[in-house]
């Protein structure tokens, strides 16, 4: 379901595939080829969200953002890069990921926290606010933790996931 939120409606680009059961309402912009999977709920009602190109946002996640205030004029908006993996029950609310990240499933990554590209967080991890997470690395725990380089084959696989959502959606978008 798309809906607007004080007359602004999400806008999808080229190749987007939405599910018929996700949520999507207000400020939200969405890239070329990206995917967003069943029961997927994104809100940009008080900032505003942006997802890149080539991204997929799979099963159950929540997508949110932080309110501007006073003691925050820009709040916190979510931003998502190109070729993301976002994988299911994660929860992301006002942080900023670069291009090439996969999150694993039900991770939590909370307001003003930053990932640089090319970073892998593991499944179940909590990103605490703040954070950076530094490129080329491999996050996990509760709160998380740098815990190794990622090797060559991972480095690799990042873009190999994205494509792969990428040819999935295109199947689903074919059925019609």
């Amino acid at each position: 379901m798309i809906r607007t939120y004080k007359g602004i409606a999400p806008q999808l680009s080229e190749g987007v595939y939405i599910d018929d059961s996700a949520v999507l309402v207000g400020d939200i912009t969405i890239g070329k080829d990206s995917s967003v999977w069943p029961l997927v709920a994104a809100r940009g009602d008080v900032n505003y969200i942006k997802i890149g190109d080539r991204t997929n946002v799979q099963d159950g996640s929540v997508l949110h953002l932080t309110r501007k205030s006073a003691t925050n004029p820009e709040g916190y908006p979510l931003i998502i890069g190109d070729d993301v993996t976002v994988g299911h029950k994660v929860m992301l609310h006002g942080c900023k990921l670069g291009n090439r990240i996969l999150v694993g499933m039900g991770a939590i990554v909370m307001d003003n926290v930053t990932v640089e590209d090319d970073v892998i967080i593991g499944g179940g991890a909590l990103v605490p606010p703040n954070k950076v997470l530094a490129s080329g690395y491999l996050y996990v725990g509760s709160p998380v933790k740098q815990a190794r380089p990622l090797t060559e084959q991972e480095r690799a696989f990042l873009k190999i996931s994205a494509q792969n959502y990428v040819e999935l959606k295109e199947e689903y978008l074919q059925e019609g």
